[in-house]
């Protein structure tokens, strides 16, 4: 039986059968986050072990402000949320938790300056966070290796410069096979439509 997210049912690929789908995440934080925290909708990402939630937050520099004034604007004002919406995002972490099976962490943005707080590292052979993981799980999904451990190693053999077009490409091609088993015929049907097949065990 086929299960939620990729690699499901795929020789080799992770199991996500005991975690709920998170397909609306990105629209559930969106709606959930208190009005005003951010600019927009934040920036979710999801992947089996965590889901991270990154907003941009308003930011006005003094026209007359230093490259440095800036930089140090933009870490006092990611500070400053951190410190002020903590007990609320604790609140949401615990919802999203337990809606989608899954840590929540957080992270911010102001200007030019991006961090990430209270994120989750899940251990691999060695502790990565969320893009490094996504790697990992891409090559597992894809058949290319059998389980993140091996994916890790192959990824040490092949550091190059393309790898990211590599795997954007491969992540296509993926999506392009799942069109295709989708839209191709139901390959357990059997039998005559009108009725069991002859000899069949109708009690």
């Amino acid at each position: 039986m086929r299960g939620q997210g990729r690699g499901f049912g795929r020789s080799g690929g992770w199991q996500q059968a005991d975690l709920p789908p998170a397909e609306d995440a990105p629209a559930w934080f969106a709606g959930r986050l208190p009005t005003g925290w951010f600019t927009g909708a934040p920036e979710v990402q999801v992947d089996r072990d965590e889901i991270l939630v990154v907003g941009t937050l308003p930011i006005q520099h003094a026209s007359d402000a230093s490259d440095a004034d800036k930089a140090g604007h933009e870490a006092g004002l990611i500070a400053r949320f951190r410190e002020e919406t903590r007990d609320a995002r604790i609140r949401v972490a615990r919802e999203g938790e337990h809606r989608y099976g899954r840590k929540v962490s957080w992270g911010a943005v102001a200007g030019g300056t991006r961090e990430l707080f209270t994120t989750h590292s899940a251990p691999v052979m060695t502790r990565l966070r969320q893009p490094e993981r996504q790697v990992l799980d891409t090559l597992v999904d894809a058949g290319v290796a059998r389980s993140r451990s091996d994916a890790l190693s192959w990824c040490v053999r092949l550091v190059g410069r393309n790898a990211d077009d590599w795997l954007d490409q491969l992540r296509s091609a993926m999506s392009e096979v799942d069109r295709v088993r989708a839209a191709g015929p139901d390959a357990g049907a059997s039998g005559d439509a009108d009725g069991p097949p002859a000899g069949s065990d109708t009690e």
